[in-house]
């Protein structure tokens, strides 16, 4: 006999997430238990969460939808094509490029179970901070041919947990930094969730992302009203000039395909008048994660990089610094560092600012031995 809608794992998961916690003095903020800071409260009672194990099939339709969504906004490079790119088969399995991961694994909750303003509510610390942004993460992928993700049709799972939790600010402008994990790796049909965890665990891992998402306070209509008709601050760029570089203006359409390709309903990608009267943005907002998208097959296409026998990226970080927003022009830019294999890629606003700033590395197929990425962030 299946579980009732009120005792089924996933809604008892999503139900402790988003418990509210009692306000105290004049302004709402969670209870300090046993004389604990907001933080520390925080951080033992997010990271506690046990986030569901989110299945998923490696067929090569979403990977193939992708490539459709953006054949239009890129056609200096290889990606785009006169003709619309053939579904791949799966009878010849291909390794799943960099960055495509980002179509699978959504979040698999009812529509019941999101937040007003259309988010997952698994990794939210709840209010008062109920608005969110994408604020940076990293990737590595297993260079080990044998353990990458292959669109074959299998079954795949990822692994989320919550492994650390940091507040900056004060007061209005106070932010909660949440770092999400995700471990991502093909299993066997029936495999025991506590199996899979534990393998995947470990080196067997075929992606492991992390991703930062900020949660802020909410605005009043006047606050959000002003924001959206403000100047954001220009952060430049370094002075040196990309190697290779592209500019799309991705379009409401764009943004609504990715939304539906990733499961995503949050409002500031789908709804206008809800980007300008309670986030304080002036358009929709491109997603972090297309963005990702974007760096890592410029990157991918870049001549003499990737297209070398056995190169293949092997990792990424990269800070989100500044909203990008649709229909207005989007420049894509990387250049070569003076260390082996180590890329700068970077997004840049209208106004010649960074929008996102990456560092990534181009390995070989097989390379286990590589030093980790070491950024001044």
């Amino acid at each position: 006999m299946p579980p009732s809608p009120l005792t089924h794992p996933l809604t008892v998961a999503v139900t402790a997430a988003v418990r509210p916690l009692p306000p105290y003095g004049p302004t709402v903020t969670f209870i300090r238990r046993r004389n604990e800071s907001t933080l520390s409260w925080l951080q033992s009672s997010l990271k506690a969460r046990r986030l569901p194990v989110i299945h998923d099939y490696l067929s090569p339709t979403p990977y193939h939808l992708l490539r459709l969504s953006l054949a239009d906004f890129l056609p200096s490079l290889p990606l785009g094509n006169a003709t619309p790119p053939d579904l791949p088969s799966i009878d010849s399995p291909k390794s799943m490029p960099q960055g495509c991961h980002l179509v699978y694994f959504a979040p698999q909750i009812p529509e019941s179970l999101l937040l007003p303003d259309g988010t997952d509510p698994l990794q939210s610390p709840g209010a008062p901070w109920v608005r969110r942004l994408w604020a940076g993460g990293s990737v590595k992928w297993n260079s080990d041919p044998a353990r990458t993700l292959r669109f074959c049709g299998q079954r795949a799972v990822c692994i989320e947990s919550i492994t650390d939790v940091v507040m900056k600010g004060k007061g209005e402008a106070e932010k909660v930094f949440v770092t999400i994990e995700r471990r991502m790796g093909e299993v066997e049909e029936g495999a025991a969730e506590e199996d899979v965890r534990r393998r995947l665990s470990g080196e067997a891992a075929a992606v492991v992302e992390k991703r930062i998402i900020a949660f802020m306070r909410e605005r009043t209509a006047g606050q959000a009203a002003a924001a959206a008709e403000a100047q954001g601050k220009v952060l430049k760029p370094a002075p040196h000039s990309p190697t290779f570089t592209h500019t799309l203006h991705p379009s409401v359409a764009l943004l609504f395909r990715f939304s539906a390709l990733t499961f995503n309903a949050h409002k500031i990608h789908l709804d206008t008048t809800f980007c300008r009267s309670k986030e304080g943005h002036r358009n929709l907002l491109v997603h972090g994660p297309l963005q990702l998208v974007l760096l890592l097959l410029l990157l991918r296409k870049a001549p003499g990089v990737c297209d070398v026998p056995d190169a293949t990226i092997t990792e990424i970080e990269y800070k989100n610094l500044s909203p990008l927003y649709a229909e207005e022009p989007l420049k894509i830019c990387g250049r070569a560092t003076s260390a082996k294999g180590m890329y700068e890629l970077w997004a840049e606003t209208p106004a010649g600012g960074y929008a996102v700033k990456a560092t990534a590395r181009v390995g070989k197929w097989g390379d286990v031995k590589e030093q980790p990425i070491q950024t001044d962030r």
